[in-house]
């Protein structure tokens, strides 16, 4: 009996790290323009910026546009030091709220003091998020 239970948690010891395994290369990732059912349209930066560095690493944004304004602006899990980062949620994000999309390249946004790296990463993965919905938000 101590055997077959042996065997049993073994198997699903296993069937578990198969799983795992398997959830972490087949995650897709996220499309740079979706549009939601209230007609909200989301850049995600991830891979349009994926060469725009902060202090630490990458700062991916998912930027939310209805009616050619921008709604917000959210940042994604980056690796930034966050005791500096929260000052780009709250400081530099909201900042955008309520701009025209085709006004924001002519309106100018600074750099939070403290986070210049990350405000500039910032501030050039929304101007590549907008470029792009810009080119591709009519074919959705």
């Amino acid at each position: 009996m101590i055997h077959f239970i042996q065997k049993l948690a073994f198997s699903f010891s296993m069937t578990v790290c198969t799983l795992m395994a398997t959830a972490q290369t087949t995650t897709p990732t996220s499309a740079p323009l979706t549009k939601q059912a209230d007609g909200t349209f989301v850049v995600n930066t991830t891979t349009l910026a994926e060469d725009v560095k902060g202090y630490r690493g990458t700062t991916p944004l998912e930027i939310y546009i209805k009616s050619g304004k921008i709604v917000k602006v959210e940042a994604l899990k980056n690796q930034e030091t966050p005791k500096y980062f929260i000052y780009i949620r709250k400081e530099l994000l909201p900042k955008y709220e309520g701009l025209k999309v085709n006004k924001v390249k002519s309106t100018q946004i600074d750099a939070v003091t403290g986070a210049t790296f990350s405000s500039k990463a910032v501030i050039e993965n929304v101007n590549r998020g907008l470029d792009y919905y810009q080119k591709n938000y009519k074919k959705k």
